[in-house]
Formats: C-alpha cells, structure tokens, sequence
C-alpha cells in the first residue's frame, strides 16, 4: 500500500492521528481474565500481556496466526571512520546469510513460526558520514520510511522488526544522545566487539555527530540527521502497523533507538509496542526507561537482526493462549472464589 505521506510534514501530522486500542475489547478481556482458572493475578505480567494485545487487536479472545518479522539492512557513511570491528561489506554478506536462511533470525522466525522478510536498502549507496552533513537528505529519508511502511503485510498480527548494518551502533548512540542528553560515552557501547582504541573513536564521533546535529528538530529531524535507512525503515514500520492496529515487539539497542525517534515527535506513537528484550548493549535499558517499556526477557543478547524480540514472541504467544484458550470457572465447572 502507498504510503499516507510524502514529507516530513506528512509523518508528523499522521503520527498526530493515530489509531488507540480498542476500549471495549480491553475491558472485555479484563472482565475475561478475572474468570479464569487461576487465581487473581497467577500469571503476572502474562495477564497485562495478553490484554494488551487484546486491545489493539479489538477482541477479548485474540489469536496469534501470523506474526511477521522484518530484517532492514543499510550501510553507513559513518563506518569509514573505524567505528565497527568489522567492514561495511558484511552488511551485505549477512544480508546473502538471511536469504539463504543461516542467520540466528532464521531459525528463530521458524522456531515460532514467523513469516521473515529481509530488506536490503541501497546497500551500494551508504549514508552520509553524520559528522560532516546529516546522514540522509529528506528525500532519501521518506524513501526509507516509505519502504519500511510497504513492508508490513496488511495480514500481520504482531510485527517484529530488526536490522543489519555495520556502523548502526555509532548511529543509535548518536541519536540516544541527541535526544536524551548527557556525554556521548553515556550512550557509546562496544557494538560489534571494539577494542579500547575502536571505543575511545566510536565516542569521538558520536560526540562530534552530536555537536553537529543536535537540538536541530524533533525526532523524525535527529532520525534523519544521525540514523541510517534501516532505522528509518523500521519507524516506518512501526508506523505502519500503528495504523493497522498491529501490536509490535521492540528489539535492541538499534530498534529502540529508532523508536525512540517516533516517541520524541509524538506522544503516545509507542502505545501499540512492547520492548520484547533487555540487550548486553548497556545503553538499551536507560532508552527502555526513557520510553516507559520494560523488557519481556533479559538473556545478554546483542546480536541485533530481531533476534531478542523474536524469542519474546514465544512470550506473547503464550499469554494470549492463556487468555483465549483456558477456561473460566463457570465453563469449567470450577468453584471460583
């Protein structure tokens, strides 16, 4: 489907109109999930879980059937400068590893039974290094928002999005920093395994792209000016399903980072996701915190490539089989309190 916007201005004022949950349907969960077999409470955040998505999918007894998860892949201008352990080729190296089904995705997706689709975008064409000009022009930054948008299948009922792309760590520190504030060494981590040397440049330029770009917009304006294709097309993704009612799972550091993005522009444009896991990337949890969604799980990844969120899919499926599938106490003939 064409994309509902062809400017920046376009994003905002469609991130301002935003599909809510469905009220009636979270109401009648609720009013569900006190009925069940189980004592108040039983399954923890299992319960808040489910209705969640409940609501967004606009029914009481909602049915996992076709989650979708989403591989973006980008390079960046920015790698030149030694930021990654590895060279802006194995972008495109793993992109021919997602296709030919090898990755840890690969067998994730499959594991819970997910749809994979693995976008490369402009790969022969990296973004501008974001310490001499902002990484993307407008144009080039809705074209990535708008290839993220198509990529949403109209039948997907949770969505998951990842990325690949060596550098896209400095781009997420960068944009943590812009929008968050503090010291560039706040948000600069190891990535993909730099030595001290590696680290010690990856901050500099951070800082620098920081200098350069920060306090120049809003979100969609810091996504632009220090992100990379992937991570506007994840946004793009995410906004997307908003529109579609689409519940979608949060992956690392990179995912959140550029989600973060569409929470600066507008309040509430993360209602309808869930942060599916906690990364070994120490910066995650204090960009977790600042968009108010606490991790499904916490097992030291830092792969990327929606990996982490693809694992808490097993999660979500399992609340929401407790919420439709069980028993109420009438239905089983049981004494309830």
């Amino acid at each position: 489907m064409t994309a509902a916007f062809s400017d920046m201005g376009g994003v905002r004022v469609l991130l301002a109109s935003q599909p809510a949950q469905d009220a009636v349907a979270v109401s009648a969960a609720k009013a569900r999930n006190e009925q069940l077999t189980k004592p108040p409470g039983a399954l923890g955040r299992l319960e808040d879980l489910a209705i969640w998505y409940a609501g967004w999918r606009g029914t009481d007894r909602p049915a996992i059937c076709a989650p979708q998860v989403i591989v973006f892949a980008g390079n960046h201008g920015v790698a030149a400068q030694g930021v990654s352990a590895f060279p802006p080729e194995v972008t495109e190296q793993m992109v021919l590893n997602f296709q030919q089904g090898g990755a840890a995705i690969n067998q994730l997706a499959r594991t819970f039974g997910a749809k994979l689709d693995v976008h490369a975008l402009s790969l022969d064409r990296p973004t501008a290094d974001f310490t001499q000009s902002p990484a993307m022009s407008e144009a080039d930054f809705i074209e990535a928002l708008h290839a993220g948008w198509a990529a949403v299948d109209d039948s997907t009922d949770v969505l998951i999005t990842g990325e690949m792309g060596i550098g896209n760590t400095t781009s997420a520190a960068a944009l943590a920093c812009a929008l968050l504030g503090g010291e560039a060494a706040d948000w600069t981590g190891r990535g993909t395994g730099v030595d001290d040397a590696g680290l010690a440049t990856k901050t500099r330029v951070v800082a620098q792209g920081v200098a350069m770009h920060g306090g120049q917009g809003d979100g969609l304006d810091m996504l632009r000016r220090l992100g990379g294709r992937e991570m506007a097309a994840m946004a793009g993704a995410m906004i997307r399903a908003r529109q579609l009612r689409i519940p979608v799972m949060l992956d690392g550091f990179i995912c959140t980072a550029a989600a973060l993005a569409l929470a600066k522009t507008q309040p509430g444009a993360l209602d309808h996701c869930m942060a599916g896991h906690l990364s070994a990337e120490g910066a995650h949890g204090r960009v977790l915190e600042a968009i108010d969604k606490a991790p499904l799980v916490s097992l030291g990844l830092r792969l990327g490539e929606a990996s982490g969120a693809a694992l808490s899919l097993g999660v979500l499926q399992g609340a929401v089989a407790c919420l439709s599938g069980m028993a109420t106490f009438a239905e089983a003939g049981v004494s309830g309190s």
